[in-house]
Protein backbone atom coordinates (compact mmCIF):
# COMPACT_ATOMS: atom_id res chain seq x y z
CA UNK A 1 0.00 0.00 0.00
CA UNK A 2 1.43 3.37 -1.04
CA UNK A 3 0.93 6.61 0.93
CA UNK A 4 -1.37 7.75 -1.86
CA UNK A 5 -3.50 4.63 -1.52
CA UNK A 6 -3.61 5.10 2.24
CA UNK A 7 -4.67 8.73 1.81
CA UNK A 8 -7.45 7.51 -0.48
CA UNK A 9 -8.53 5.07 2.24
CA UNK A 10 -8.75 7.93 4.75
CA UNK A 11 -10.74 9.98 2.24
CA UNK A 12 -13.14 7.06 1.71
CA UNK A 13 -13.56 6.71 5.48
CA UNK A 14 -14.52 10.38 5.68
CA UNK A 15 -16.91 10.05 2.74
CA UNK A 16 -18.50 6.96 4.28
CA UNK A 17 -19.05 8.74 7.59
CA UNK A 18 -20.66 11.69 5.79
CA UNK A 19 -22.82 9.38 3.70
CA UNK A 20 -24.27 7.49 6.70
CA UNK A 21 -24.86 10.66 8.69
CA UNK A 22 -22.30 10.06 11.43
CA UNK A 23 -20.27 13.09 10.28
CA UNK A 24 -21.20 16.46 8.83
CA UNK A 25 -18.74 18.43 6.69
CA UNK A 26 -20.36 21.60 5.34
CA UNK A 27 -17.47 22.21 2.92
CA UNK A 28 -17.53 18.63 1.65
CA UNK A 29 -15.00 15.84 1.95
CA UNK A 30 -11.47 17.18 1.33
CA UNK A 31 -9.53 15.81 -1.62
CA UNK A 32 -6.10 16.70 -0.30
CA UNK A 33 -5.72 14.33 2.67
CA UNK A 34 -2.06 13.78 3.48
CA UNK A 35 -0.40 10.91 5.31
CA UNK A 36 3.24 11.13 6.36
CA UNK A 37 5.93 9.07 7.98
CA UNK A 38 6.00 9.66 11.77
CA UNK A 39 9.08 11.50 12.96
CA UNK A 40 9.68 8.94 15.69
CA UNK A 41 9.71 5.16 15.55
CA UNK A 42 6.94 3.34 17.41
CA UNK A 43 4.11 5.53 16.11
CA UNK A 44 3.01 3.28 13.26
CA UNK A 45 4.05 3.35 9.63
CA UNK A 46 2.11 6.50 8.74
CA UNK A 47 0.28 9.31 10.50
CA UNK A 48 -2.30 11.90 9.55
CA UNK A 49 -3.65 15.01 11.28
CA UNK A 50 -6.88 15.03 9.27
CA UNK A 51 -9.05 14.75 12.40
CA UNK A 52 -7.52 17.87 13.95
CA UNK A 53 -7.79 19.70 10.64
CA UNK A 54 -11.51 18.90 10.21
CA UNK A 55 -12.60 19.05 13.86
CA UNK A 56 -13.76 22.68 13.78
CA UNK A 57 -15.74 22.54 10.51
CA UNK A 58 -17.23 19.20 11.66
CA UNK A 59 -18.16 20.61 15.08
CA UNK A 60 -16.49 17.66 16.80
CA UNK A 61 -13.63 17.27 19.27
CA UNK A 62 -10.46 16.23 17.41
CA UNK A 63 -10.01 12.98 19.34
CA UNK A 64 -13.69 12.11 18.94
CA UNK A 65 -13.41 12.54 15.17
CA UNK A 66 -10.15 10.60 15.16
CA UNK A 67 -11.80 7.67 16.98
CA UNK A 68 -14.63 7.70 14.43
CA UNK A 69 -12.16 7.46 11.55
CA UNK A 70 -9.95 4.91 13.34
CA UNK A 71 -12.86 2.49 13.66
CA UNK A 72 -13.50 2.66 9.93
CA UNK A 73 -9.83 2.42 8.95
CA UNK A 74 -9.27 -0.71 11.05
CA UNK A 75 -11.63 -2.52 8.68
CA UNK A 76 -9.57 -1.61 5.57
CA UNK A 77 -7.63 -4.55 4.11
CA UNK A 78 -3.91 -4.03 4.49
CA UNK A 79 -4.17 -1.91 7.63
CA UNK A 80 -2.93 -3.79 10.69
CA UNK A 81 -3.86 -1.24 13.34
CA UNK A 82 -4.84 2.38 14.00
CA UNK A 83 -4.13 4.30 17.19
CA UNK A 84 -5.35 7.74 18.22
CA UNK A 85 -2.52 9.73 19.75
CA UNK A 86 -2.11 13.09 21.42
CA UNK A 87 -4.68 15.73 20.50
CA UNK A 88 -6.04 13.67 17.60
CA UNK A 89 -3.31 12.20 15.42
CA UNK A 90 -4.08 8.94 13.67
CA UNK A 91 -1.10 6.56 13.73
CA UNK A 92 -1.58 3.80 11.17
CA UNK A 93 0.32 0.51 11.00
CA UNK A 94 0.25 -1.48 7.78
CA UNK A 95 0.08 -5.25 7.57
CA UNK A 96 3.39 -6.79 6.46
CA UNK A 97 1.86 -7.92 3.18
CA UNK A 98 0.44 -4.49 2.37
CA UNK A 99 3.77 -2.82 2.97
CA UNK A 100 5.71 -5.45 1.06
CA UNK A 101 3.29 -5.31 -1.87
CA UNK A 102 4.78 -1.91 -2.64
CA UNK A 103 7.82 -3.64 -4.15
CA UNK A 104 5.66 -5.23 -6.84
CA UNK A 105 3.80 -1.95 -7.41
CA UNK A 106 7.05 -0.11 -8.07
CA UNK A 107 8.57 -2.74 -10.36
CA UNK A 108 5.40 -2.96 -12.43
CA UNK A 109 5.10 0.84 -12.64
CA UNK A 110 8.71 1.17 -13.78
CA UNK A 111 9.59 4.65 -15.01
CA UNK A 112 6.06 5.83 -14.22
CA UNK A 113 6.57 5.40 -10.48
CA UNK A 114 6.67 8.87 -8.98
CA UNK A 115 4.47 10.46 -11.63
CA UNK A 116 1.55 12.58 -10.50
CA UNK A 117 -0.82 15.23 -11.84
CA UNK A 118 -0.18 17.99 -9.29
CA UNK A 119 1.01 20.43 -11.97
CA UNK A 120 -1.60 19.63 -14.59
CA UNK A 121 -3.12 22.75 -16.11
CA UNK A 122 -2.25 25.40 -18.68
CA UNK A 123 0.88 25.44 -20.79
CA UNK A 124 4.05 26.54 -18.97
CA UNK A 125 7.06 28.23 -20.60
CA UNK A 126 10.30 27.59 -18.70
CA UNK A 127 13.09 29.94 -19.76
CA UNK A 128 16.54 29.19 -18.40
CA UNK A 129 20.24 29.67 -19.16
CA UNK A 130 19.64 32.33 -21.88
CA UNK A 131 23.32 33.32 -21.77
CA UNK A 132 24.34 36.08 -24.17
CA UNK A 133 25.94 34.68 -27.36
CA UNK A 134 29.14 36.56 -26.65
CA UNK A 135 31.14 33.76 -25.03
CA UNK A 136 31.07 30.17 -23.76
CA UNK A 137 28.49 29.12 -21.14
CA UNK A 138 29.92 30.25 -17.79
CA UNK A 139 29.57 28.50 -14.45
CA UNK A 140 26.57 30.53 -13.26
CA UNK A 141 24.63 29.59 -16.38
CA UNK A 142 25.76 25.98 -16.01
CA UNK A 143 23.94 25.86 -12.67
CA UNK A 144 20.75 26.97 -14.39
CA UNK A 145 21.30 24.41 -17.15
CA UNK A 146 21.41 21.61 -14.55
CA UNK A 147 18.61 22.95 -12.34
CA UNK A 148 16.39 24.18 -15.18
CA UNK A 149 16.50 20.93 -17.10
CA UNK A 150 15.88 18.92 -13.91
CA UNK A 151 12.95 21.18 -13.04
CA UNK A 152 11.48 20.68 -16.51
CA UNK A 153 11.71 16.92 -16.00
CA UNK A 154 10.12 17.10 -12.54
CA UNK A 155 7.31 19.36 -13.76
CA UNK A 156 6.65 17.11 -16.74
CA UNK A 157 6.38 13.93 -14.64
CA UNK A 158 4.02 15.93 -12.41
CA UNK A 159 1.63 16.57 -15.28
CA UNK A 160 2.75 20.00 -16.50
CA UNK A 161 2.83 20.89 -20.20
CA UNK A 162 6.37 22.33 -20.25
CA UNK A 163 8.23 24.09 -23.05
CA UNK A 164 11.95 24.64 -22.49
CA UNK A 165 12.99 27.97 -23.96
CA UNK A 166 16.31 29.75 -24.50
CA UNK A 167 16.21 33.48 -25.17
CA UNK A 168 19.08 34.58 -27.39
CA UNK A 169 20.03 38.19 -26.64
CA UNK A 170 21.38 38.80 -30.14
CA UNK A 171 20.54 42.50 -30.32
CA UNK A 172 21.99 45.48 -28.48
CA UNK A 173 25.28 46.99 -27.40
CA UNK A 174 26.88 43.77 -26.09
CA UNK A 175 26.51 42.17 -29.53
CA UNK A 176 28.10 45.20 -31.16
CA UNK A 177 31.06 44.99 -28.76
CA UNK A 178 31.38 41.28 -29.49
CA UNK A 179 31.50 41.92 -33.25
CA UNK A 180 34.08 44.68 -32.77
CA UNK A 181 36.15 42.32 -30.59
CA UNK A 182 36.10 39.65 -33.29
CA UNK A 183 37.15 42.18 -35.92
CA UNK A 184 39.96 43.45 -33.71
CA UNK A 185 41.22 39.90 -33.08
CA UNK A 186 41.18 39.10 -36.78
CA UNK A 187 42.95 42.36 -37.65
CA UNK A 188 45.56 41.94 -34.94
CA UNK A 189 44.34 44.94 -32.98
CA UNK A 190 43.74 45.30 -29.23
CA UNK A 191 40.22 44.55 -28.07
CA UNK A 192 37.96 47.62 -27.89
CA UNK A 193 37.05 49.19 -24.55
CA UNK A 194 34.75 46.81 -22.62
CA UNK A 195 35.29 44.32 -25.39
CA UNK A 196 35.62 40.55 -25.18
CA UNK A 197 38.91 38.71 -24.73
CA UNK A 198 40.08 35.14 -24.44
CA UNK A 199 41.19 32.36 -26.71
CA UNK A 200 37.64 31.75 -27.91
CA UNK A 201 37.48 35.25 -29.45
CA UNK A 202 40.49 34.48 -31.63
CA UNK A 203 39.06 31.05 -32.49
CA UNK A 204 35.70 32.48 -33.59
CA UNK A 205 37.39 35.32 -35.50
CA UNK A 206 39.60 32.83 -37.36
CA UNK A 207 36.56 30.74 -38.31
CA UNK A 208 34.81 33.81 -39.68
CA UNK A 209 37.87 34.73 -41.76
CA UNK A 210 38.11 31.15 -43.05
CA UNK A 211 34.47 31.27 -44.14
CA UNK A 212 34.73 34.85 -45.50
CA UNK A 213 38.32 35.27 -46.77
CA UNK A 214 37.77 38.83 -47.96
CA UNK A 215 36.17 40.14 -44.78
CA UNK A 216 39.19 42.20 -43.71
CA UNK A 217 39.26 43.93 -47.11
CA UNK A 218 35.80 45.37 -46.57
CA UNK A 219 35.17 48.83 -45.11
CA UNK A 220 35.39 48.46 -41.32
CA UNK A 221 31.68 49.00 -40.70
CA UNK A 222 30.79 46.30 -43.23
CA UNK A 223 33.44 43.97 -41.82
CA UNK A 224 32.15 44.43 -38.26
CA UNK A 225 28.61 43.68 -39.44
CA UNK A 226 29.78 40.48 -41.12
CA UNK A 227 31.64 39.48 -37.97
CA UNK A 228 28.43 40.15 -36.03
CA UNK A 229 26.28 37.93 -38.24
CA UNK A 230 28.78 35.13 -38.63
CA UNK A 231 30.31 35.38 -35.16
CA UNK A 232 27.02 35.32 -33.27
CA UNK A 233 25.84 32.35 -35.35
CA UNK A 234 29.04 30.44 -34.55
CA UNK A 235 28.81 31.33 -30.86
CA UNK A 236 25.20 30.13 -30.68
CA UNK A 237 26.24 26.95 -32.46
CA UNK A 238 28.95 26.39 -29.84
CA UNK A 239 26.58 27.13 -26.95
CA UNK A 240 24.01 24.68 -28.35
CA UNK A 241 26.67 22.01 -28.77
CA UNK A 242 27.92 22.55 -25.20
CA UNK A 243 24.42 22.27 -23.76
CA UNK A 244 23.64 19.26 -25.89
CA UNK A 245 26.73 17.45 -24.59
CA UNK A 246 25.51 18.38 -21.09
CA UNK A 247 22.22 16.64 -21.80
CA UNK A 248 20.21 19.88 -21.95
CA UNK A 249 18.02 20.42 -25.00
CA UNK A 250 15.59 23.25 -25.61
CA UNK A 251 12.28 23.12 -27.46
CA UNK A 252 12.55 26.76 -28.51
CA UNK A 253 15.54 28.98 -29.29
CA UNK A 254 14.06 32.47 -29.50
CA UNK A 255 16.10 35.31 -31.00
CA UNK A 256 15.67 38.83 -29.66
CA UNK A 257 16.38 40.29 -33.12
CA UNK A 258 13.29 38.48 -34.41
CA UNK A 259 11.17 40.57 -32.05
CA UNK A 260 12.60 43.70 -33.64
CA UNK A 261 12.30 42.40 -37.21
CA UNK A 262 8.67 41.37 -36.72
CA UNK A 263 7.67 44.75 -35.27
CA UNK A 264 6.70 43.20 -31.95
CA UNK A 265 8.22 46.02 -29.90
CA UNK A 266 5.98 48.50 -31.74
CA UNK A 267 3.01 46.19 -31.16
CA UNK A 268 3.80 45.91 -27.44
CA UNK A 269 4.14 49.69 -27.16
CA UNK A 270 0.81 50.19 -28.89
CA UNK A 271 -0.90 47.65 -26.67
CA UNK A 272 0.47 49.08 -23.43
CA UNK A 273 -0.42 52.59 -24.65
CA UNK A 274 -3.96 51.36 -25.26
CA UNK A 275 -4.10 50.21 -21.65
CA UNK A 276 -3.23 53.75 -20.57
CA UNK A 277 0.12 52.94 -18.95
CA UNK A 278 2.52 54.74 -21.33
CA UNK A 279 3.53 58.41 -21.22
CA UNK A 280 6.13 60.79 -22.69
CA UNK A 281 8.62 62.69 -20.53
CA UNK A 282 12.04 64.27 -21.13
CA UNK A 283 11.90 63.22 -24.76
CA UNK A 284 11.60 59.53 -23.84
CA UNK A 285 8.70 57.07 -23.74
CA UNK A 286 7.97 55.48 -20.36
CA UNK A 287 5.89 52.65 -18.91
CA UNK A 288 4.23 53.66 -15.66
CA UNK A 289 5.38 50.61 -13.69
CA UNK A 290 5.09 52.41 -10.33
CA UNK A 291 1.34 51.92 -10.66
CA UNK A 292 2.03 48.24 -10.16
CA UNK A 293 4.53 48.38 -7.32
CA UNK A 294 7.82 49.04 -9.11
CA UNK A 295 10.19 51.48 -7.40
CA UNK A 296 10.35 53.75 -10.48
CA UNK A 297 8.90 54.01 -13.96
CA UNK A 298 10.83 52.32 -16.76
CA UNK A 299 11.79 53.77 -20.16
CA UNK A 300 10.71 51.96 -23.31
CA UNK A 301 12.26 54.33 -25.85
CA UNK A 302 15.22 56.58 -25.03
CA UNK A 303 15.34 60.30 -25.87
CA UNK A 304 17.46 59.53 -28.94
CA UNK A 305 14.87 57.06 -30.26
CA UNK A 306 16.47 53.75 -29.28
CA UNK A 307 14.49 50.86 -27.86
CA UNK A 308 15.49 49.83 -24.35
CA UNK A 309 16.12 46.29 -23.18
CA UNK A 310 12.98 46.62 -21.09
CA UNK A 311 10.94 47.29 -24.22
CA UNK A 312 12.19 43.98 -25.61
CA UNK A 313 11.20 42.32 -22.33
CA UNK A 314 7.68 43.70 -22.72
CA UNK A 315 7.45 42.42 -26.28
CA UNK A 316 8.89 39.05 -25.36
CA UNK A 317 6.40 38.50 -22.55
CA UNK A 318 3.56 39.45 -24.88
CA UNK A 319 4.93 37.02 -27.44
CA UNK A 320 4.95 34.17 -24.91
CA UNK A 321 1.41 34.84 -23.84
CA UNK A 322 0.41 35.09 -27.49
CA UNK A 323 1.81 31.60 -28.03
CA UNK A 324 -0.64 30.30 -25.44
CA UNK A 325 1.47 30.01 -22.31
CA UNK A 326 -0.57 30.46 -19.16
CA UNK A 327 2.47 30.63 -16.90
CA UNK A 328 5.85 32.14 -17.71
CA UNK A 329 8.71 30.90 -15.54
CA UNK A 330 12.09 32.63 -15.81
CA UNK A 331 15.31 31.60 -14.07
CA UNK A 332 17.74 34.41 -13.29
CA UNK A 333 21.05 34.85 -11.51
CA UNK A 334 21.45 36.53 -8.12
CA UNK A 335 22.48 39.86 -9.68
CA UNK A 336 19.01 40.12 -11.27
CA UNK A 337 17.05 40.63 -8.03
CA UNK A 338 16.14 44.14 -9.13
CA UNK A 339 14.57 42.69 -12.24
CA UNK A 340 11.70 41.06 -10.35
CA UNK A 341 9.71 44.18 -9.49
CA UNK A 342 9.81 45.67 -12.99
CA UNK A 343 8.88 42.38 -14.64
CA UNK A 344 5.93 41.83 -12.30
CA UNK A 345 4.85 45.37 -13.12
CA UNK A 346 4.96 44.82 -16.87
CA UNK A 347 2.89 41.65 -16.47
CA UNK A 348 0.30 43.62 -14.50
CA UNK A 349 0.39 46.39 -17.11
CA UNK A 350 -0.72 43.82 -19.68
CA UNK A 351 -3.72 43.10 -17.48
CA UNK A 352 -2.34 39.76 -16.26
CA UNK A 353 -1.91 38.53 -12.70
CA UNK A 354 1.80 38.38 -11.76
CA UNK A 355 1.04 35.77 -9.10
CA UNK A 356 -0.63 33.46 -11.60
CA UNK A 357 1.01 34.19 -14.95
CA UNK A 358 4.60 34.85 -13.88
CA UNK A 359 7.22 33.14 -11.77
CA UNK A 360 10.81 34.31 -11.40
CA UNK A 361 13.36 32.05 -9.74
CA UNK A 362 16.59 33.62 -8.50
CA UNK A 363 19.71 31.48 -8.14
CA UNK A 364 22.88 32.16 -6.21
CA UNK A 365 26.44 31.97 -7.49
CA UNK A 366 28.79 29.01 -7.79
CA UNK A 367 32.45 28.92 -6.77
CA UNK A 368 34.77 26.11 -7.83
CA UNK A 369 37.49 24.99 -5.44
CA UNK A 370 40.57 22.89 -6.04
CA UNK A 371 42.85 22.06 -3.13
CA UNK A 372 40.64 24.42 -1.13
CA UNK A 373 41.50 27.38 -3.38
CA UNK A 374 38.85 29.13 -5.53
CA UNK A 375 39.36 28.91 -9.29
CA UNK A 376 38.96 32.31 -10.89
CA UNK A 377 40.04 32.06 -14.50
CA UNK A 378 39.24 30.00 -17.56
CA UNK A 379 42.15 29.61 -19.95
CA UNK A 380 39.94 29.59 -23.02
CA UNK A 381 37.37 32.18 -21.95
CA UNK A 382 39.88 34.46 -20.29
CA UNK A 383 37.28 35.39 -17.67
CA UNK A 384 35.00 33.19 -15.59
CA UNK A 385 34.98 29.39 -15.38
CA UNK A 386 32.98 27.73 -18.16
CA UNK A 387 30.89 24.63 -18.63
CA UNK A 388 33.77 22.94 -20.44
CA UNK A 389 36.12 23.65 -17.51
CA UNK A 390 33.70 22.01 -15.06
CA UNK A 391 32.93 19.00 -17.25
CA UNK A 392 36.62 18.44 -17.98
CA UNK A 393 37.28 18.42 -14.23
CA UNK A 394 34.53 16.10 -12.95
CA UNK A 395 32.38 14.92 -15.88
CA UNK A 396 28.77 15.54 -16.87
CA UNK A 397 27.06 13.33 -14.27
CA UNK A 398 28.91 14.78 -11.29
CA UNK A 399 28.46 18.32 -12.64
CA UNK A 400 24.71 17.99 -13.09
CA UNK A 401 24.20 16.22 -9.77
CA UNK A 402 26.37 18.65 -7.81
CA UNK A 403 24.68 21.74 -9.25
CA UNK A 404 21.17 20.37 -8.70
CA UNK A 405 21.88 19.03 -5.20
CA UNK A 406 21.64 22.40 -3.43
CA UNK A 407 18.76 24.81 -3.03
CA UNK A 408 19.08 27.49 -5.69
CA UNK A 409 18.97 30.26 -3.08
CA UNK A 410 22.17 28.87 -1.56
CA UNK A 411 25.62 29.77 -2.95
CA UNK A 412 27.70 26.70 -3.80
CA UNK A 413 31.37 26.09 -3.10
CA UNK A 414 31.99 23.12 -5.37
CA UNK A 415 35.01 21.07 -4.30
CA UNK A 416 36.33 19.53 -7.51
CA UNK A 417 38.54 17.14 -5.56
CA UNK A 418 35.51 15.73 -3.72
CA UNK A 419 33.29 15.45 -6.81
CA UNK A 420 35.95 13.62 -8.80
CA UNK A 421 36.46 10.92 -6.15
CA UNK A 422 35.43 7.33 -6.85
CA UNK A 423 34.28 6.72 -3.28
CA UNK A 424 31.27 7.06 -0.99
CA UNK A 425 32.42 10.57 -0.08
CA UNK A 426 31.22 11.66 -3.51
CA UNK A 427 27.39 11.87 -3.34
CA UNK A 428 26.76 11.06 -7.00
CA UNK A 429 29.13 8.09 -6.84
CA UNK A 430 27.34 6.90 -3.69
CA UNK A 431 23.94 6.96 -5.42
CA UNK A 432 25.14 5.55 -8.74
CA UNK A 433 27.00 2.76 -6.94
CA UNK A 434 23.78 1.83 -5.13
CA UNK A 435 22.01 1.49 -8.47
CA UNK A 436 24.86 -0.54 -9.95
CA UNK A 437 24.71 -2.79 -6.90
CA UNK A 438 20.99 -3.46 -7.44
CA UNK A 439 21.80 -4.52 -11.01
CA UNK A 440 24.61 -6.79 -9.80
CA UNK A 441 22.30 -8.43 -7.25
CA UNK A 442 19.72 -9.04 -9.97
CA UNK A 443 22.28 -10.64 -12.29
CA UNK A 444 23.58 -12.90 -9.53
CA UNK A 445 20.09 -13.81 -8.35
CA UNK A 446 19.00 -14.84 -11.83
CA UNK A 447 22.17 -16.90 -12.23
CA UNK A 448 21.32 -18.63 -8.95
CA UNK A 449 17.83 -19.51 -10.15
CA UNK A 450 15.83 -16.95 -8.17
CA UNK A 451 12.96 -15.71 -10.29
CA UNK A 452 10.80 -12.64 -10.12
CA UNK A 453 7.73 -14.61 -11.08
CA UNK A 454 4.68 -12.81 -9.62
CA UNK A 455 3.33 -16.17 -8.55
CA UNK A 456 6.36 -16.65 -6.27
CA UNK A 457 6.12 -13.22 -4.64
CA UNK A 458 5.16 -13.47 -0.96
CA UNK A 459 5.24 -9.91 0.41
CA UNK A 460 4.53 -11.02 3.96
CA UNK A 461 8.08 -12.39 4.18
CA UNK A 462 9.56 -8.86 4.09
CA UNK A 463 9.52 -8.38 7.86
CA UNK A 464 13.09 -7.35 8.74
CA UNK A 465 13.48 -3.86 10.22
CA UNK A 466 15.79 -2.90 7.35
CA UNK A 467 13.14 -4.02 4.89
CA UNK A 468 10.52 -1.95 6.61
CA UNK A 469 12.79 1.10 6.53
CA UNK A 470 13.61 0.58 2.84
CA UNK A 471 9.97 0.08 1.89
CA UNK A 472 8.98 3.21 3.78
CA UNK A 473 11.64 5.22 1.94
CA UNK A 474 10.49 3.86 -1.42
CA UNK A 475 6.90 4.72 -0.58
CA UNK A 476 7.88 8.35 -0.07
CA UNK A 477 9.27 8.94 -3.57
CA UNK A 478 6.03 10.19 -5.20
CA UNK A 479 5.56 12.74 -2.40
CA UNK A 480 9.14 13.95 -2.84
CA UNK A 481 8.61 14.40 -6.58
CA UNK A 482 5.35 16.25 -5.99
CA UNK A 483 6.99 18.57 -3.43
CA UNK A 484 9.94 19.21 -5.75
CA UNK A 485 7.51 20.24 -8.49
CA UNK A 486 5.26 22.37 -6.29
CA UNK A 487 8.15 24.17 -4.55
CA UNK A 488 10.48 24.25 -7.60
CA UNK A 489 13.14 22.54 -5.45
CA UNK A 490 14.86 19.83 -7.45
CA UNK A 491 17.51 19.41 -4.79
CA UNK A 492 14.90 17.39 -2.88
CA UNK A 493 15.30 14.63 -5.47
CA UNK A 494 19.06 14.43 -4.97
CA UNK A 495 18.81 14.39 -1.18
CA UNK A 496 16.13 11.72 -1.35
CA UNK A 497 18.31 9.60 -3.65
CA UNK A 498 21.17 9.75 -1.16
CA UNK A 499 18.89 8.74 1.71
CA UNK A 500 17.49 5.88 -0.37
CA UNK A 501 21.00 4.73 -1.29
CA UNK A 502 21.89 4.69 2.41
CA UNK A 503 18.82 2.64 3.30
CA UNK A 504 19.57 0.24 0.47
CA UNK A 505 23.22 -0.29 1.44
CA UNK A 506 22.17 -1.00 5.05
CA UNK A 507 19.49 -3.42 3.86
CA UNK A 508 22.01 -5.14 1.58
CA UNK A 509 24.34 -5.68 4.52
CA UNK A 510 21.56 -7.13 6.71
CA UNK A 511 19.33 -9.11 4.33
CA UNK A 512 20.56 -11.71 1.87
CA UNK A 513 18.85 -11.94 -1.50
CA UNK A 514 20.92 -14.93 -2.57
CA UNK A 515 20.96 -17.81 -0.04
CA UNK A 516 24.23 -19.26 1.17
CA UNK A 517 25.59 -22.10 -0.93
CA UNK A 518 24.19 -24.82 1.34
CA UNK A 519 20.74 -23.22 1.72
CA UNK A 520 17.68 -23.64 -0.47
CA UNK A 521 15.96 -20.73 -2.20
CA UNK A 522 13.08 -19.59 0.01
CA UNK A 523 10.10 -17.32 -0.71
CA UNK A 524 11.88 -14.54 1.18
CA UNK A 525 14.73 -14.63 -1.36
CA UNK A 526 12.34 -14.04 -4.24
CA UNK A 527 10.56 -11.30 -2.30
CA UNK A 528 13.88 -9.64 -1.59
CA UNK A 529 14.71 -9.70 -5.29
CA UNK A 530 11.51 -7.76 -5.92
CA UNK A 531 12.53 -5.28 -3.23
CA UNK A 532 16.02 -5.02 -4.69
CA UNK A 533 14.66 -4.32 -8.16
CA UNK A 534 12.12 -1.83 -6.80
CA UNK A 535 15.00 0.08 -5.24
CA UNK A 536 16.89 0.03 -8.53
CA UNK A 537 13.82 1.38 -10.30
CA UNK A 538 13.43 4.30 -7.92
CA UNK A 539 17.13 5.15 -7.92
CA UNK A 540 17.09 5.16 -11.72
CA UNK A 541 13.95 7.32 -11.77
CA UNK A 542 15.47 9.83 -9.35
CA UNK A 543 18.72 10.04 -11.29
CA UNK A 544 16.80 10.44 -14.56
CA UNK A 545 14.93 13.42 -13.13
CA UNK A 546 18.31 15.03 -12.45
CA UNK A 547 19.59 14.16 -15.92
CA UNK A 548 22.18 11.77 -14.47
CA UNK A 549 22.89 8.28 -15.76
CA UNK A 550 22.14 5.15 -13.74
CA UNK A 551 25.04 2.78 -14.51
CA UNK A 552 24.48 -0.96 -14.32
CA UNK A 553 28.13 -1.70 -13.56
CA UNK A 554 30.79 0.29 -11.70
Amino acid sequence: MTPEQLAEAVTRALAGAVADGSLTLHDGVPTDVRVERPRQAGFGDYATNVAMRLAKPAGRAPRELAELLAARLRAVPGIDGVQVAGPGFLNIALAAGAQGELARTIVEAGRAYGSNDSQRGGALDLEFVSANPTGPVHIGSVRWAAVGDALARVLTISGADVTREYYVNDAGAQITRFAESLFAAAAGRPAPERGYVGQYVGDIAARVVAAEPGVLDLPEADAVELFRVRGVALMIEEIRASLDSFGVRFDVWFNEKDLHAAGELDAALARLTGFGHVYEADGATWLRTTTFGDDRDRPLVTSDGRWTYFAADCAYYGNKRGRGFERVVIMLAADHHGYVGRYRALVAAYGDDPDRNLEILIGQFVNLLRDGVPLKMSKRAGTSITMADLVDAIGVDASRYALARFSVDTPIDLDLDLWSKQSDENPVYYVQYAHARTCSVTRNAVATGISRDPADFVPTTLTHDRESALLSRLAGFPAVVRAAAELREVHRIARYAEALAGDYHRWYDACRVIPRSDDQVQPVNAARLWLNDATGTVLANALALLGVTAPERM
